[in-house]
């Protein structure tokens, strides 16, 4: 089975397991018809949070910061530049780099640690956020050792290998143990992988779905579930969520990872969007 169905057919089974999370099928049959009226095609990418350069530097830029992207909960203790959320100050940081001295090697990647990760992303490596950086260094590092080993250091090698395929590239990237986006449930195994299937997404945009960013399979992508997509689908009223649950979140409670609740809100939210 693709592990693009896995995601697909876990989703389910969560949904109709869920005991915290439900569906709501008439008002997700409005919300649907109303998306149909409105224009979907246009996807903004101008900014300073964004990067394009030649075809190497811009795979190398997108497997990066998809590598990053993830670590919500420290935002509010983030360093954050003037005006911008914790995700676009990472991704700004992370473009100036790449701006002013190229992409960061395979062995530079290798070499990352908290401090010298909180430097690139304008963090105080002795703040809370530092636990973050710790994080973002482990991620980085074993990107720099997963190309090194198998794909003689090249970020395109690591993409040609998938063979225009963006389930292949998922199975690819989930050999690192933070890409690999997967949590027990009732004695299943559930991948949600959302940042395994960001990668092709956002390589096929920002190559024009040329090239190597060319993908035959991108319709099998689930969304990309974390903890923003299922609030949007609960307060358009899609999801609903347990009053228990909804007063933890309200009372801003830790929800741990890996909770039956944390997997019914992101698994839930993917089953509607199928």
């Amino acid at each position: 089975m693709s592990i693009l169905q896995e995601v697909r057919d876990s989703a389910a089974f969560v949904a109709q397991e869920s005991t915290w999370v439900r569906i709501d099928f008439d008002r997700l049959m409005e919300y649907a018809a109303s998306l149909a009226e409105k224009d979907l095609t246009q996807r903004g990418r101008a900014g300073p949070s964004h990067f394009i350069g030649s075809v190497q530097d811009t795979v190398a830029f997108i497997l990066t910061s998809t590598s990053v992207n993830f670590g919500s909960g420290w935002h509010p203790v983030l360093q954050k530049l003037p005006g911008a959320s914790g995700a676009i100050t990472m991704r700004t940081h992370l473009v100036q780099r790449f701006l002013n001295r190229g992409p960061l090697t395979a062995f530079e990647l290798s070499s990352l640690t908290r401090e010298s990760c909180a430097e690139l992303f304008g963090q105080d490596p002795l703040s809370p956020a530092g636990e973050l950086m710790e994080l973002f260094a482990r991620s980085l590092s074993d990107l720099g050792r997963f190309l090194s080993e198998n794909f003689n250091q090249s970020f395109v090698e690591l993409v040609k290998s998938a063979d225009h395929s963006a389930d292949a590239l998922a199975e690819h990237l989930i050999e690192m143990p933070l890409f690999d986006d997967a949590e027990q449930y009732r004695g299943r195994r559930v991948p949600l992988l959302k940042r395994a299937q960001i990668a092709s997404s956002d390589l096929a945009h920002a190559l024009g779905g040329e090239s190597i960013g060319t993908f035959n399979d991108l319709d099998r992508l689930t969304i990309f579930s974390d903890n923003l997509v299922p609030h949007v689908l609960r307060i358009e009223g899609i999801l609903q969520f347990d009053s228990g649950l909804v007063e933890r979140i309200e009372r801003e409670e830790l929800l741990q990872r890996g909770s039956e609740e944390e997997v019914e809100i992101r698994s839930v939210a993917i089953h509607a969007a199928e």
